[in-house]
């Protein structure tokens, strides 16, 4: 996958390119607003960038302003990279296009957690790319058809239900932070969706009539805690 990295700041752009190239995404490093802007167009002779990390604090223009450039000419998912760490400068670059927003210090493994979501949504593949189905103890989530069922029970879930659970079901004992699950389920860092996902959480456990399933891992997120297989 390649991404293209604006970032001003050579000794940062090195140490995450590195980091980056280390887990299969090929970077191009921009150092200014224009010379992103220059990489985004079209080049009938390379592959596409699937996305732009974009760092706000650029010499030539504010990020912000790029941002707002990038979409004119570009759909690529562009992901904000800011101290900036107030509501208002989220809300701002999510109107302005962003796909998601990142705030520094920030954690390699939700970074690149987030850059594979927004790269997914892009394909048009939201829902996990696996095929048939995926069993957990009685708990067996049908993916092409977006059904579950326990104890061969057919669970009626609204969409966000299924998104929500299907990601948590994809790695079993991994630990998502609260923003990961917002990112990849409702397309937005804005922490007032917060909220919203603790009542989809305690939804699900309601349902599924399995309120030790998702564990609350307090101050970080959820797990699903994969249940013993029956007994054949």
């Amino acid at each position: 996958m390649k991404l293209l990295l604006v970032e001003d700041d050579d000794h940062v752009a090195a140490a995450l390119s590195a980091v980056l190239a280390r887990h299969g995404l090929e970077v191009r490093h921009a150092r200014s607003g224009e010379e992103a802007l220059q990489a985004l167009l079209p080049d009938p002779g390379a592959d596409e960038f699937a996305v732009v990390l974009l760092d706000l604090g650029l010499p030539d223009q504010d990020g912000f302003e790029v941002c707002g450039r990038i979409r004119k000419v570009s759909s690529t998912p562009v992901i904000m990279v800011t101290a900036r760490s107030d509501v208002r400068s989220r809300i701002h670059g999510l109107n302005l296009g962003a796909d998601d927003y990142v705030v520094k210090p920030y954690d390699t493994g939700e970074l690149l957690a987030r850059i594979h979501a927004v790269s997914r949504r892009r394909s048009g593949a939201e829902q996990p790319a696996a095929e048939g189905s995926l069993r957990l103890g009685a708990v067996t989530l049908e993916l092409p058809t977006r059904q579950v069922s326990v104890d061969g029970t057919a669970v009626p879930l609204t969409r966000k239900e299924f998104d929500l659970l299907a990601l948590l079901a994809q790695r079993p004992g991994v630990v998502f932070r609260r923003e990961q699950i917002i990112s990849e389920v409702w397309r937005t860092s804005w922490e007032g969706t917060g909220r919203t996902l603790e009542v989809h959480i305690a939804s699900l456990r309601a349902k599924l009539r399995m309120p030790a399933l998702i564990e609350t891992v307090r101050g970080v997120g959820y797990r699903l805690v994969a249940p013993a297989s029956p007994a054949s």
